[in-house]
């Protein structure tokens, strides 16, 4: 299994010291789609998956889920939360293990979400008055973050007139930068001209698609490495962190293709390893 560089108590510690100057912005991988993300002013969390909830849940199925990496952190450590970003309703994103004991533990978390999932997280045992709900295509404004709800596809989009998008991806301005944060998602006509009106400086992107055997098995797909690549170069120059990978071992990608691929195309890129910071500074 895959360790954390850092985990615990030693994790809480080295973000909670941490001290980003203007411009700066410091990262924490925690596993799939899950972020510590940490600017001059605020810090929050975004698709945390702190359990074993799918462990569980799946086993002895045809699609067991065998984690590949560590848990760093468990929900119930982390005491100050402020923001939480969940992208949609899967476990992997919006974590029944990971969710209600982190708003025990940190009394002022608001967690961002679709708003057709306000009944599935109050379901969840989540305070409803603690929820921000948004419904695609609206802005948000959270302490010091401005959040823009993008339509996800994963596969589809299921618009509904009362509930909105159910799958969100986030473009999250703060202190000067830009961040899209796609949730799951495929590439559908209209994302790069959606994200070329932010400019955002990083883009994170999944790389896991799909293949014969987990359409079968009914797994929704996501872009993959080639397609991600893809999208970064349409947007412009924003620097791309692959997630969605090294979490399962039937839905996973060999990281080191998007590597040879991100290379051949020129584009900025930096592939994160668990529980360890990681520092980006505005040109």
């Amino acid at each position: 299994m895959i360790q954390p560089l850092l985990s615990g108590q030693a994790l809480l510690e080295n973000i909670s010291a941490a001290q980003p100057a203007d411009g700066e912005l410091y990262v924490w991988w925690l596993g799939q789609s899950g972020y510590a993300i940490k600017t001059r002013s605020t810090l929050f969390y975004t698709d945390l998956y702190l359990s074993e909830h799918l462990t569980a849940k799946y086993a002895a199925t045809e699609k067991p889920h065998i984690r590949m990496t560590e848990a760093p952190l468990r929900g119930g450590d982390i005491h100050d939360a402020e923001w939480v970003f969940a992208s949609h309703k899967h476990s992997d994103h919006l974590d029944p293990g990971t969710m209600p004991d982190l708003f025990a533990a940190s009394p002022h978390c608001r967690l961002i979400l679709p708003y057709a999932l306000v009944s599935h997280a109050v379901k969840l045992g989540l305070d409803e008055a603690r929820l921000l709900p948004m419904r695609g295509e609206d802005t948000l404004q959270a302490g010091a973050l401005t959040v823009h709800a993008l339509p996800s596809a994963h596969p589809t989009f299921e618009y509904t007139a009362e509930g909105g998008y159910p799958f969100l991806g986030f473009l999250i301005e703060v202190d000067g930068l830009r961040l899209y944060f796609s949730g799951d998602t495929l590439v559908y006509d209209g994302l790069a001209e959606r994200l070329r009106a932010f400019q955002p400086d990083i883009l994170f992107l999944p790389i896991n698609g799909t293949d014969a055997r987990r359409d079968a098995l009914h797994v929704p797909p996501n872009m993959n490495a080639a397609e991600a690549v893809a999208l970064a170069q349409a947007v412009g120059n924003g620097l791309v962190i692959p997630h969605h990978y090294d979490m399962f071992t039937f839905n996973t990608a060999d990281v080191n293709d998007f590597v040879s691929l991100a290379q051949a195309a020129a584009i900025r890129f930096a592939v994160l390893q668990p529980g360890a910071r990681w520092t980006f500074q505005r040109r």
